[in-house]
């Protein structure tokens, strides 16, 4: 008997999210004229409670004479208090069902409302120790049994002492009347749960913080709805990733660090070196050396269009899968394009600095209309076809080159060579990838090839044009004007200066690369990026990587998911279906996409395997990583 297991879990801001008589309050106040400041107080007497602070006879006293509540209210409490059950826990439905038994739920609380909720994860009436009302002739809920332990202080150890339970006890709770079990020497660990609440001086007593009850589960390797507790999981966010970005990390249970800077190749690999998930914009460079460090990355996430900064081919030799937003920003770069050319075509930077020097300087001299130019737009992607629309739009004649085949959109039309279009064009604006081979498209030779009097735009990547040239050709006037946004080399931060040889050039609109920063698109990729590496990471699907094989995956249901990524070499997936054939494993659906560089097939199996089928098909030659999801 001594190694039977006993699991003592508390109800309020543990089992729920919440506190139950917090919301007995909201629901018995409906229309008091005091709701909300008792409202408070409530709150206020519950944390005193549960921090230890206040006696629990005299918090628990205190709050139901605040409550105003009757037993009409309580069918309403427990329907509400049903969809407020913590996540973890219905997500693990399994360990209530199997160890119903062995689970009790010691509460300060009131059985009137915990059972109906708890009883539906099959835990057994007799097994709910809480307080019990009694209400008065009129249905108010104004008192309780006094002669119930619970009511008192101390009460769970009194309660804990009289169970006598044999074999070891594990409590999980949110309060500091949970910790007192472990104090009282009846429990073996206490586990300060931490998904709904986090009090400081419970903290500080824990055997071990629990963020959620999968982590419980994994520490004592039971019974567990996912393969690996999210809080475990460690998420770095860099340059000020926006805010909608970390709090859905963190609402998935990751453990999720943020830093409002980028960092260089030394201080991004010592940092690198636990983290499972990077979350990175243009400035972070991952480099071969920071990958090398980076025993841990499963993802990387690029919070931008481009990934020229990521080695995105060493991180598909190390299987790490690499997401970026390609189209959340595309609106906000188009918007900056356009309303650049407008200015750089009226001359309107030279009048507006005048003007805050004090110069008067009223002339139609070198202002133009845009209706009617001819715009050149290098480059053809998603910012590319949607600046020709809008471009047309308000009267352009839109040009346009690609390396790729690109159909024209409305009434541009395609130059067979870059050549062609800056000889043909008034307005240059490039919007190319981030490729080696695109550095310096634009040189001394390419600005030659330009009309007199040309409007340049670079919102893509800082080392496709040559600056120093572009200098020659702004001071000799052949180019007029110039919008760039992004440059070869830029500050690391917003506290270090900004060096160019543009500075102080006249009509030029340096911005410090700000053409996807907008609040919309920032919104936009914090809701997008985070969305495909968590899809990644739950289901396996990598819909919308920049390197791996793309795979869109059903559901996993009642099953269990091999992930293995491994070097592009034949015979692997026969010798993963020997394994599997050799331990009677039943395949229940598979899934296979290559690239030239890694192979990544996706096994769903059903529940019952052997665990040597694991450390065989990690054992198998050219594997790269494995994983298993349930």
């Amino acid at each position: 008997m001594r190694n039977k297991r006993h699991f003592v879990i508390d109800f309020d801001s543990t089992f729920t999210q919440v506190e139950a008589l917090d919301i007995l309050g909201e629901i018995s106040l409906e229309g008091h004229n005091e709701k909300e400041e008792r409202l408070q107080k409530l709150i206020d007497l519950t944390n005193s409670g549960m921090a230890g602070d206040l006696s629990f006879r005299e918090s628990l006293e205190q709050r139901l004479a605040l409550l105003n509540a009757e037993e009409q209210h309580l069918p309403k409490l427990v329907d509400r208090l049903k969809s407020k059950v913590s996540t973890s826990f219905v997500r693990n439905r399994e360990f209530f069902e199997e160890n119903q038994e062995n689970i009790y739920i010691i509460s300060n609380g009131f059985k009137e409302f915990i059972v109906p909720i708890v009883k539906e994860f099959g835990i057994r009436e007799e097994n709910v120790f809480a307080n019990t009302f009694k209400p008065d002739d009129n249905g108010k809920l104004t008192s309780f049994d006094t002669t119930n332990v619970l009511s008192s202080n101390n009460g769970k150890v009194e309660m804990l002492k009289r169970m006598d339970l044999q074999g070891d006890v594990y409590v999980i709770g949110d309060g500091y009347t949970d910790y007192e079990i472990k104090a009282a020497g009846l429990a073996n660990k206490f586990y300060a749960f931490t998904e709904n609440v986090e009090r400081g001086n419970v903290l500080e007593k824990a055997d071990h913080i629990t963020p959620s009850l999968d982590e419980f589960l994994y520490l004592h390797k039971m019974n567990k709805a996912i393969s690996y507790p999210k809080n475990r999981i460690k998420i770095l966010l860099l340059e000020n990733v926006h805010e909608d970005a970390e709090k859905i990390m963190k609402n998935e249970g990751y453990n999720v660090t943020t830093i409002s800077g980028a960092l260089d190749e030394e201080e991004l690999a010592e940092k690198i070196k636990d983290v499972s998930v990077l979350g990175i914009r243009s400035k972070t460079h991952v480099t071969k050396k920071v990958l090398e460090n980076a025993n841990r990355l499963i993802a990387v996430g690029a919070f931008c269009i481009g990934t020229n900064q990521i080695d995105l081919e060493e991180c598909l030799k190390k299987g790490i899968a690499v997401f970026n937003a390609p189209f959340s920003n595309t609106r906000s770069v188009v918007e900056l394009a356009i309303g650049e050319i407008i200015f750089l075509m009226r001359g309107l930077p030279d009048r507006i600095g005048e003007m805050h020097a004090g110069n008067w300087n009223k002339s139609a001299i070198g202002s133009r209309e845009v209706r009617g130019k001819k715009l050149g737009i290098v480059g053809y992607g998603n910012i590319g076809a949607q600046l020709s629309v809008v471009a047309e739009a308000i009267g352009f004649d839109v040009y346009y080159y690609d390396l790729m085949e690109k159909l024209a959109l409305g009434n541009a039309t395609k130059c067979s060579s870059l050549e062609e279009l800056l000889k043909t064009v008034d307005i240059v604006t490039l919007h190319v990838d981030g490729r080696k081979e695109n550095q310096d498209l634009i040189g001394d030779k390419e600005l030659e090839l330009m009309k007199e009097g040309s409007v340049f735009l670079n919102l893509s990547r800082g080392h496709v044009v040559d600056i120093k040239a572009l200098r020659k050709y702004m001071e000799s006037g052949k180019i007029r004007g110039a919008g760039i946004d992004v440059f070869p080399k830029e500050p690391k931060t917003n506290n270090e200066e900004f060096e160019s040889e543009l500075r102080g050039i006249k009509n030029v609109i340096l911005t410090p690369h700000i053409g996807g920063s907008t609040e919309e698109a920032q919104v936009n990729i914090g809701n997008f990026v985070p969305g495909k590496i968590i899809e990644y990471i739950n289901t396996g699907s990598t819909t919308n990587s920049v390197n791996f094989p793309n795979l869109q995956l059903p559901i996993l249901e009642n099953a269990h998911r091999l992930i293995h990524i491994h070097h592009n070499r034949p015979g692997i997936i026969a010798h993963i279906n020997n394994i599997l054939s050799q331990h009677e494993c039943n395949i229940v659906g598979q899934y296979l996409k290559t690239n030239e560089t890694i192979g990544y097939v996706i096994t769903d199996i059903n529940k019952a395997y052997n665990e040597e089928v694991i450390a065989e098909m990690k054992g198998i030659e050219g594997t790269i990583r494995f994983r298993v999801l349930y």
